[in-house]
C-alpha cells in the first residue's frame, strides 16, 4: 500500500517527522510518497528552498531516523483546482490514501473519491514552516525545531543566509 503526504516542506521539520512516525505506527507496511508542493517555487520568502533541496532534507531526516520506504516527488502548482487531483495522479505513483489537514486538499481529493485521512498536528504553535523561517530570519533558536540532519543540511547550503537575504519569513 502507498500513502501520499503533500506539503511544501519549507523546511522539513520535527512536526513532519512525527507525522511520519505516527503513520508508521498505524501502517508500518505503507510506502509514503512525499508530494513536494509548489515545487516550481524557490528563492522567495515563502518558498526559499528548491524542490531538490526539500527532497534532500526529507531523505536525510528519514535516513537519520531509520525510516525507509519513502520517496519524494515534486508537484508544481497548476492553479486549476478542478484539474489538480488529476495533475497529482499524473506525477506520483498510484496511492491508496492521502494524509492531509489542508481543507482544500481534503475537499479536492474527496471529490475524486480518494481515501483522505486527517493527521494529528504536533506542537503546531512552533512546528510550522512560517514560524521556523521567522526564527531563522531573526537568528533565534530554530535548530531544535528541525531534525539534526536538516539543520546540518541547511548549514551546508547556507539556508539561514538565504532566508536572511530574502528578508521575510
Amino acid at each position: 500500500m502507498r500513502g501520499l503526504l503533500i506539503g511544501r516542506f519549507q523546511p522539513f521539520h520535527l512536526g513532519h517527522l512525527e507525522l511520519v512516525r505516527h503513520v508508521r505506527v498505524s501502517r508500518p507496511e505503507e510506502t509514503l510518497v512525499f508530494g513536494i508542493g509548489s515545487s516550481e517555487e524557490s528563492y522567495t520568502p515563502e518558498n526559499p528552498f528548491t524542490a531538490s533541496e526539500r527532497a534532500e532534507m526529507i531523505d536525510r531526516a528519514l535516513r537519520e531516523a531509520h525510516i525507509a520506504n519513502c520517496l519524494s516527488v515534486p508537484i508544481p502548482d497548476i492553479d486549476r483546482h478542478a484539474l489538480w487531483v488529476a495533475h497529482v495522479r499524473e506525477l506520483v505513483p498510484p496511492f491508496e490514501r492521502i494524509y492531509t489537514n489542508n481543507p482544500l486538499t481534503r475537499l479536492l481529493f474527496e471529490r475524486d473519491h480518494c481515501a483522505v485521512e486527517a493527521t494529528p498536528l504536533f506542537r503546531r504553535e512552533t512546528l510550522q514552516g512560517t514560524t521556523i523561517r521567522a526564527a531563522i530570519l531573526e537568528d533565534h533558536a530554530w535548530r531544535s525545531l528541525v531534525p539534526e540532519a536538516v539543520a546540518r543540511y541547511l548549514d551546508e547550503i547556507h539556508g539561514p543566509e538565504r532566508i536572511r537575504m530574502l528578508g521575510t519569513a
